[in-house]
């Protein structure tokens, strides 16, 4: 029988409902209409794939209106989003994390006012959003981000070479609608970083300093559907079946409720500023660099903080990945490793990380938000330690 956890003050976020299964994207045009009439529709650079929301929408007697984005999203992005959100009361975003939460910004932006910058953790004024979003729908084309339950967006900004985050639990999205259906046909690559971004969001919050029972509780459960997944990937050569294409959204949405709640660490901590230093997708940066943190992360622990109780998580954590036959913490590394290689992850040099920026990138990620939840505080050399692996 495993232990159970330790009872302690607890504060919980997520959206205010949660659609999960296949076929569910068919409601949102429902649940739409009861939340406003005027629809900024935001997509990934193809928005192709939103045409038959769209359509739906309209067929409602919506108005709908595009926004989209290429890439990750920038500040530069929200400052134009601002422009294009004026005189609609509903947002919906369709596609990957950077679709989402370039949405979720501009929902919480429109009634904020002001410039992104004023708001912005690290790099901006950090101040808090006070008015409640516009009504927030979120439907996931990808299973990595969690972005669907999370009270975050990431933004980056050109300038200063880095990522960061709006929060506040006034921008939760309103309605989280995830269909493992419409994870059908995305390229491997896509799949595989993402399913590593969220494999990383189920076992960060689950070693973070700030974990509660009840985030404790949902990765465990999602540490598992994780496992299943990559093994129905890895026979799949990379092409989900439903079991597998449900497993991953599941394990992400999971993921999300679980960072909202208890942060992450060293992974995400260097993700931020290496978003901002290389043109590299978020899941594949989490995947090259998961392994090392999995392991420098256990030997400082057990160097300096040996009655941590996030040491003795590790066998738990390897036990999930290995459907209970290897309990050793190193298999939590091995099997983060053994991923990357079936996988063929490229590390970080791969994305065009050199040795001279190894400096400057742990003063970043020494900085950044998510490195706040990690374990314990990591050293300047642990950290250069990890980049070194990872490369």
């Amino acid at each position: 029988m495993l232990p159970l956890p330790t009872p302690s003050d607890l504060e919980a976020a997520t959206s205010t409902r949660i659609l999960f299964g296949a076929g569910r994207v068919a409601q949102v045009p429902a649940v739409v209409r009861d939340l406003g009439g005027r629809v900024l529709l935001v997509t990934g650079k193809n928005r192709d794939r939103a045409h038959g929301l769209a359509e739906a929408l309209k067929s409602q007697g919506l108005e709908v209106s595009f926004f989209s984005v290429a890439g990750e999203p920038t500040l530069e992005d929200a400052r134009a989003g601002m422009a294009a959100v004026e005189g609609h009361d509903v947002v919906v975003a369709f596609g990957g994390g950077s679709a989402l939460d370039a949405g979720k910004a501009l929902s919480a932006l429109a009634t904020n006012g002001g410039d992104p910058l004023d708001y912005l953790e690290v790099i901006g004024a950090g101040r808090p959003l006070t008015q409640r979003a516009l009504p927030f729908v979120a439907i996931p084309t990808t299973a990595g981000t969690g972005s669907e339950v999370t009270r975050n967006a990431v933004l980056g900004s050109k300038q200063a070479r880095v990522k960061a985050s709006l929060r506040g639990p006034l921008m939760q999205p309103r309605v989280a609608v995830v269909d493992p259906e419409l994870l059908a046909g995305l390229p491997r690559a896509v799949l595989v970083s993402s399913a590593m971004d969220a494999l990383s969001q189920l076992i960060e919050p689950f070693l973070s300093s700030k974990a509660t029972p009840l985030t404790d509780h949902l990765a465990s459960l999602g540490m598992p559907l994780s496992a299943r997944a990559w093994n129905g990937l890895l026979q799949g050569n990379g092409v989900p079946d439903a079991r597998t294409r449900e497993d991953l959204a599941m394990a992400s949405l999971l993921g999300g409720l679980c960072l909202a709640n208890a942060g992450l660490g060293a992974v995400h901590g260097f993700a931020a500023p290496l978003g901002g230093m290389l043109d590299a997708p978020h899941g594949a940066l989490c995947a090259a660099l998961l392994p090392a943190v999995l392991e420098v992360n256990h030997r400082a622990l057990t160097e300096r903080a040996p009655d941590h109780p996030s040491l003795a998580k590790y066998g738990r954590v390897a036990a999930a990945l290995t459907d209970g036959r290897d309990t050793a913490p190193d298999a939590t590394w091995r099997t983060a490793r053994r991923l990357c290689d079936a996988f063929e992850v490229p590390g970080l040099g791969a994305h065009g990380l050199t040795r001279e920026q190894l400096p400057t990138l742990v003063e970043k990620a020494r900085a950044s938000s998510s490195m706040k939840a990690n374990p314990l505080v990591l050293t300047d050399a642990e950290l250069a330690d990890i980049v070194t692996r990872s490369l």
